[in-house]
Parts: C-alpha cells; structure tokens; sequence
C-alpha cells in the first residue's frame, strides 16, 4: 500500500514537472510607495530590481482595507461577503469543500508552504490549513521539500511594513527591532516626508510618515534575501513570482478605508523566460488592466494547468483560462475588531464610487489597538473643522458623506467628490447601477446584522444557503438602500416589518438623520424589547442621539449581559460611542470588562489571532475599556 501512495505521488511529480513554480511575497500594510511606482522618498532597491524584470501592474486592489477579510478572499477565489466572512476576525464557516486553492494544487503534486500567516477569517481556518499546506510555520519553505524536482507553490508575508511596526509600537521598540537594521543613509529624513493633503503638518506626523518609510525599505531587505535564495537554488528560471501588498498603508485615512489609498496595491509578476509566453508583456513593462484579489487563485491555477472550480467568483488574468478583462473592481468595508461599519466600493479603471451605509460614523472612529499610535492621537488633538483643510476634514469629521465619487486620474488622493457635479451624472449613475447589481448577484450577505447572520447560518453555510436562492436578500438591501436618501415616512415603514434585518437598517437610517418625529420616537421605544438584539441595540442608539436617553441606554445596559458575546460588543460600542451621555452604564461595563478578561486576558497581543469568543471578548473589552477611561476626564 505504501508503495502504492509512493508511485502515485512520484508520478503526480512528474505530470508537474513542466509546470513553473510559483512564489508569493507578501507585504502587509503597504500602499505602492515603491521606487519603480514614482515614490522619489522610498528606498527600495531590491523591489525596484524585481519590477524591471517584471511586469508591473499599475490598476490591482484589494477586495477590503484590512488583512483578514482580504485574506479569506485570496485563499478561496470567492467574495468575503459571499461566504459571510467580511467581519473582520469572526468565524464563519464555509463549505467543507472550500480547503483553500493550494490543496488543489497540492493535489496535483506541488509542495505548498505558507511563511506564515493562516488568518482566513472563517470557522473553517483548520481544515483550510490543513489541507492546503505541506507546511505552514515560521520557518516554512520551499528548501524543505523532500523531492528537489518537485514544483512548489511558496508563500511569504512580510510583517515589517505591519501597521504595528510603522505607527502602533512605541517609537523606541521601532527604533531597536527595525530602524537599527537600516544604515543610516537608508533612514528617512522627517523634514523631506511626503505629506498627503490630508495630514496636517507636525512634527510628530513627519517623523512617524518617515518611520512608515523606514519600515519599507527594512522590507525590502528582506525580499532582497528571499529572491537571492530563490538564485542560490538555481530556481528563479523556472518560477514565477508574484510580488504584492494586502491592502493600502497602517497609516491614517489608508488601513480602514474604500479610498484607492486602502484598496490601491502595488503588484508586479516576473515570468522567467521559459514562462515568458504567459506573461501579458515584456519584462519591465506596465499593464493597466484592473485586477482584484478574488482573481488571484483562479490565475494560479490557470498557470499551473489546475482546473478551475466553478464556485470560484474571480477571473484569472494569465494562463489558458485568461479572462476578458473586467471593467469593475469591488471594495467592502465591514466590521473591523471593536468597530462596526459598513461601505461598499466600485472601482472602473477611472472613477471609484463608495456607497456609506453607516454615513453617522465617521472615517476616524476612535479604535483601540491603532489609538496606541501617537499618530492618531495628532489627529485627534487636532480634530476642528475650523483649523482643518477640506482635505484634513474630511478624514476626521465625526459623519461621512452618503455617496462619493472621485476622478482617480484627475484627483489620485481622493480630494475632491463629484457627487455634486452635473457633468459626472452619467458616471455616477452607471456606477450606482454596478453597485447594486454586483451586492444582488454575489447575493452580499454583510447587511445581515452579525448576530441575525449566526443565527442563519448555524447549521448551514451562509454561501451555501445565499448561492442556493435559501436567502432572500433583496429587502434587505433595499432597506439599507434608504440611509441617507430616504424620507422619514418611507423609512419608519420598515420597523414593522416581519423581517428583523429589514426594521435593523430602518433603526439605521433614522440615526443617520438630524431631526425625527415624536411619533417616530415612539415606534422606536416600542423596538427597545424586540426580539432580535440588533434591532433593540440600534433602535437605541438612533433613540439616545435623538435626545431619549435614559430607556435607550437601560435597553444597552441589557443586552451588555447577554450569553452572546457577538451581542455584548455591539452594545459595548454603541455606548462607549455615546461617552459620558451613556455614564449610567458604567458599573454594567465595568462587570463586563472583568467577564471578558476571564475569556481573553488582557496581556495576550491583538496580533494573536483566537477562535471564537476570545477575540470576540477582547473586542468587548477595548469598547469597554475605552469608555471608563472617557467617564475618567
């Protein structure tokens, strides 16, 4: 029997060995501020080596501003807000079929490992890792592969251009563990910082721009190492590699953000020259075609001769099953740790419309884990529509617009909305349309409030019931549609709906508003005891910033002790949003930071990915901590 399994495994090597390698290197946390991007104040050597010999692509995007979700979309091929993985840090499952696209070509015969990030965003990460790598460890590597001759497929993510490094630890560790590998010809000067628009000017915001410059260029070393590795073992004729980010920059008003400075990544393939009929040009060459995350695994397995399956959602962009190129990208922004939010984004190869479906939060929600960068709090001190530029303001007012739409060409740094403007009618237009049509046919699950949404998908897979029509979610999304745009009349017709998602985003929309009647005050007291705890939470939420207090923050203060944990930090946020408006509360938050320290001790890193109700508990317990620090000035 052994030496069955053994034939049939050498004989997988050999149908494989005419196949490239493939070679990721990930950079997390990085926008394209490279050197062969036209970044003049970045310092990247090596990087800049590997795009003359590559093909580099000037219009790829994330499929969301941070790491989880987008990663839950490179190993599955699908939309996070498909599979019900679009939260960032919960534990959905998927289908037991989705193993992650390296199983199948590990099936085929290639050594896959992962260097070393397993965060897929779904109660399924096990199986995924399981199945799809030979190895996944901090030392994971194609040298370790039994046969030499056997193809690999090998992950690299670099975290030195994490946002942890480059504005959230204290600039002393940042100093010891990443500038002190740098010379000091490779440090950047703060006084020479490319400040966007959006920065306010300052010293302290200088000196932590130039340390995000800092923390590329150590990064740059060490893709400088791997591609000299890759050379070493007389395997880069025969590899492919891929080099990119998972999303925009840490930095403020990039990580978090539907803007091109969230979603806008760098990438670039180098094809050696035996592979170089699969590349879409010339070495050194740039294309403009529009590429998103979700076509990556479908285009590794079209290089590799995978077939593809048909429950894969991107269009690969190389090999034989090369795609006509696609005229939209899409964005979504939902839930972030303690943060709750919900945008969506379509990007053409100009223009990028965002769709704010919580438009009464702002870009600059106070987040715990990032709020222990300086930089943040610069923002913060300086906070005043007064002071602020346009530019400044619009990054940290307390509301978003409704609706955005920026020319990307005419205005890169997303400065100046169209949504006003006549001439751009026609786009806008075109563009909503794009909008709702993709939100229907992926059938996006991410306006199902998150404790509804575990409630459905218990038993069964969200994508397995939403791809099965077992989902309706048109209402749903045509009550979400009314935020910002309906009239009160249209809107309070949705808290009686039999649908508890539909009286949700009702609860929603009137928050969003400046003024709303006693009669509708009234609907919403009533919504205080229904059924469905999001419902309750956000009816009292738009109830307590309409002025009615004190049964709005007794409603919170019960649904704080609920058995959920997913219930408890959606109440925990909404008061610690409400500050000392909401200081009844503070002995029930106090009791559920202590209970959600037991679950998750406080001393455990938020980089330390957990199941289930421990990250839940250590979202629970930043809103709460966050709020008796407020109650404290």
């Amino acid at each position: 029997m052994r030496f069955l399994i053994s034939l049939l495994a050498m004989c997988a090597v050999l149908r494989s060995a005419d196949r490239p390698n493939i070679l990721w290197i990930t950079a997390e946390d990085m926008s394209a501020t490279l050197g062969c991007y036209g970044d003049k104040y970045a310092t990247t050597p090596n990087i800049d080596r590997l795009a003359k010999e590559s093909v580099r692509y000037t219009k790829a995007f994330a499929s969301a501003p941070v790491c989880s979700p987008s990663r839950s979309c490179l190993i599955t091929g699908c939309y996070p807000t498909s599979l019900s993985t679009q939260q960032m840090r919960s534990g959905f499952a998927i289908p037991k079929t989705m193993r992650g696209f390296p199983a199948l070509l590990r099936a085929r015969g290639f050594y896959t490992s992962n260097n070393v990030k397993t965060d897929y965003n779904t109660g399924n990460y096990v199986d995924i890792i399981k199945h799809s790598w030979n190895e996944s460890s901090a030392t994971a590597h194609w040298r370790k592969r039994d046969n030499k001759a056997r193809p690999f497929f090998s992950i690299f993510n670099l975290m030195t251009s994490h946002q942890s490094r480059t504005m959230v630890w204290p600039y002393a560790r940042f100093q010891k563990e990443v500038q002190s590998k740098l010379s000091p010809s490779e440090i950047h000067d703060p006084a020479k910082a490319p400040l966007p628009p959006y920065y306010p000017d300052t010293p302290l915001i200088r000196r932590e721009v130039a340390r995000f410059y800092d923390c590329v260029t150590a990064m740059d070393k060490e893709v400088g190492a791997i591609l000299q590795q890759l050379a070493d073992d007389g395997l880069a004729e025969n590899t492919i590699v891929f080099f990119y980010s998972d999303h925009g920059s840490g930095m403020p008003r990039h990580k978090r953000a539907l803007l091109d400075s969230g979603m806008h990544v760098p990438l670039m393939i180098r094809f050696p020259q035996k592979w170089q009929h699969l590349a879409p040009g010339k070495p050194g060459t740039t294309t403009d075609r529009l590429v998103s995350f979700v076509d990556y695994a479908p285009t590794i397995l079209s290089l590799t001769g995978v077939p593809i399956p048909e429950a894969m959602q991107g269009k690969p962009f190389l090999g034989a099953k090369n795609t006509r190129p696609r005229r939209y990208v899409f964005g979504h922004r939902d839930r972030v740790d303690e943060v709750r939010d919900l945008a969506r984004s379509v990007r053409d190869g100009r223009y990028l419309y965002i769709r704010n479906y919580m438009p009464h939060l702002g870009y600059n929600q106070p987040t715990v884990w990032p709020d222990n960068g300086e930089i943040r709090h610069e923002f913060y001190r300086l906070s005043d529509e007064e002071k602020m530029t346009a530019a400044q303001w619009h990054f940290a007012a307390p509301t978003r617009a409704v609706e955005e739409l920026y020319d990307c060409e005419a205005d890169p740094q997303n400065l100046h909305t169209l949504i006003d403007s006549r001439k751009h009618q026609a786009i806008l237009n075109r563009l909503r349309a794009a909008h709702r049509k993709h939100i229907r046919d992926t059938v996006d699950l991410g306006f199902l409030p998150e404790s509804e949404a575990w409630e459905m998908f218990l038993k069964t897979p969200g994508w397995e019931l939403g791809q099965g029509g077992k989902v309706d979610m048109a209402p749903i999304h045509a009550a979400a549609a009314q935020v910002g745009l309906a009239r009160e009349k249209a809107i309070v017709k949705n808290l009686t709906s039999k649908i508890p998602s539909v009286r949700y985003w009702a609860a929603l929309a009137l928050a969003h508003r400046e003024k709303i009647s006693p009669e509708t005050k009234h609907q919403l007291q009533k919504l205080l005891t229904d059924p469905s705890p999001a419902v309750r939470i956000e009816s009292a939420n738009t109830l307590a910033r309409h002025g009615d207090l004190n049964a709005a923050v007794l409603a919170l203060i019960k649904d704080l002790a609920h058995e959920n944990l997913i219930i408890v930090t959606h109440a925990a946020r909404t008061i610690e949003l409400l500050g000392k408006k909401a200081a009844a509360a503070k002995a029930p938050m106090a009791a559920a930071l202590i209970r959600a320290e037991k679950i998750r001790p406080p001393d455990l890193s938020p980089t330390i990915v957990l199941p289930g109700d421990k990250d839940l508990a250590m979202f629970a317990a930043f809103s709460c901590r966050a709020f008796l620090k407020k109650l404290e000035k």
